[in-house]
C-alpha cells in the first residue's frame, strides 16, 4: 500500500475539490472535477430557474455530489484493504482461473455426400 501514498508534491497538483474532499483513493482529474462541482451547481441552477425545484438544490445538489464521491472513495478504500488480506497464493490461483481459454477446435469436414 505504499504506491498509494501520497507526497505533499504531488497532493498540490491535485485538482481542489479533490483536495478539499480528502480523497485518498480516488483520483478524478480535473475535468471530472469540474463537471462534478460546477457541472451540479449548472444543473441546480437549470432546475431552479425552470422551477422545477428550490434554490434550496443550488446547494443541496452539489453538496449530495460530494457526498457520493466521499462515499464512493470509502467504498473504495474497504475493497482494496480486503484484497490486500488475501494471500498470495489465492491470487495466483484466482488470476489461472481467470485467464481466457485460447485454442483451436477441430471441426469435421462436410461430407460430400451429405451435401445434398
Amino acid at each position: 500500500m505504499d504506491h498509494l501514498v501520497r507526497s505533499a508534491e504531488d497532493d498540490g497538483l491535485r485538482p481542489l475539490y479533490a483536495r478539499v474532499l480528502g480523497l485518498r483513493f480516488v483520483n478524478p482529474g480535473g475535468i471530472l472535477c469540474f463537471v462534478f462541482f460546477e457541472g451540479s451547481v449548472a444543473l441546480a441552477v437549470l432546475l431552479a430557474l425552470a422551477e422545477l425545484v428550490t434554490w434550496w438544490a443550488v446547494l443541496i445538489l452539489p453538496a449530495f455530489v460530494a457526498a457520493l464521491v466521499k462515499m464512493n472513495d470509502l467504498v473504495v478504500a474497504v475493497v482494496v484493504r480486503s484484497a490486500a488480506l488475501v494471500p498470495q497464493g489465492e491470487r495466483d490461483r484466482f488470476r489461472r482461473q481467470m485467464e481466457p481459454a485460447v485454442g483451436r477446435a477441430r471441426v469435421p469436414s462436410a461430407d460430400p455426400d451429405r451435401a445434398r
